[in-house]
């Protein structure tokens, strides 16, 4: 199935004392690019995240984010730096002296100065963390990876309708070019008849003319290996795999086979055609670049 590049997904859940949120999205990159935010103490997290969401996405810039607040923490103890409140205690006895103030020092108030209440945690078993954010991180994924398919869903359906518009060009081409032929002979004889006047007109030369004319605005080996293209485009967006880098290959060979058809042209219709067969190559080219 062909997916986007573009992706979003969050999902939030409290679970084992933690309430876990994890947040998935991605944009436009030529490979797997990952960056992330995590709190410092679960960092350990951050390798784990990278390899396990790869497994789901193999090009884009993906950014991850994930919050960890702790609902409940038994085993948590609050410690009291005696010798650091000591000396907060005497500074303020020393200001009251100095300055003829109260000392109405509290020990709220001494509560309240940096350092001198530490919590501690017991240590986290951290295999069982993984397991809680790795829970949440598949359902994130899971919307994420959602989304890139309904992305994915659209520009294929683009794609191909771009596709079919430039295969009913490439059939005016053929229909078209044989034409051409006959009109450039025409005129060729006129010119001749007008020439020459009354002479006779050298059959023998104007079907020499025709070769060397035919031959040189012949596109049939064109058009067929432009259809065979749009086969192969189609083929590729039907498939599982991802395609972007396969897709952007191929339409840089149909739109080589465009350009010698435009080359080639000796026909102001035939030129507008081609002209026409480009934008939609250059408009499937620009979706390409969305496509994983």
């Amino acid at each position: 199935m062909v997916r986007s590049m573009t992706g979003y997904g969050r999902f939030q859940q409290t679970a084992d004392g933690m309430d876990i949120t994890v947040e998935i999205k991605s944009v436009n990159h030529r490979y797997y690019e990952y960056s992330s935010r995590i709190p410092r103490a679960y960092g350990f997290l951050d390798d784990k995240l990278k390899s396990y969401i790869q497994r789901a996405i193999s090009r884009g810039k993906v950014d991850v984010s994930v919050w960890i607040e702790t609902v409940d923490a038994p085993g948590s103890d609050v410690a009291v730096n005696y010798t650091l409140a000591d000396g907060y205690r005497r500074a303020l006895q020393e200001l009251a002296q100095r300055y003829g103030l109260a000392d109405d020092t509290t020990a709220g108030m001494l509560a309240r100065f940096p350092d001198v209440l530490s919590v501690h945690r017991a240590a986290e078993d951290e295999d069982a963390v993984w397991e809680s954010v790795r829970r949440v991180t598949d359902e994130a994924l899971s919307r994420f990876v959602a989304m890139r398919e309904r992305e994915g869903a659209r520009l294929r359906e683009d794609i191909l309708s771009r596709a079919a518009t430039i295969l009913r060009a490439v059939e005016k081409v053929e229909e078209r070019s044989p034409q051409t032929v006959k009109e450039h002979m025409e005129k060729v004889e006129a010119r001749m008849r007008e020439l020459l006047g009354d002479a006779s007109v050298d059959e023998q030369r104007l079907l020499t003319e025709a070769a060397i004319f035919a031959d040189k605005i012949a596109v049939a080996e064109e058009t067929v290996r432009l259809r065979s293209h749009l086969e192969q485009l189609e083929h590729m967006l039907s498939g599982d795999e991802p395609v972007g880098r396969k897709l952007d290959f191929l339409v840089q060979e149909i739109n080589r086979e465009a350009n010698t058809i435009g080359s080639k042209a000796q026909d102001v219709t035939l030129a507008r055609i081609v002209v026409d067969i480009k934008a939609e190559i250059e408009k499937i080219r620009e979706q390409i670049q969305n496509i994983e």
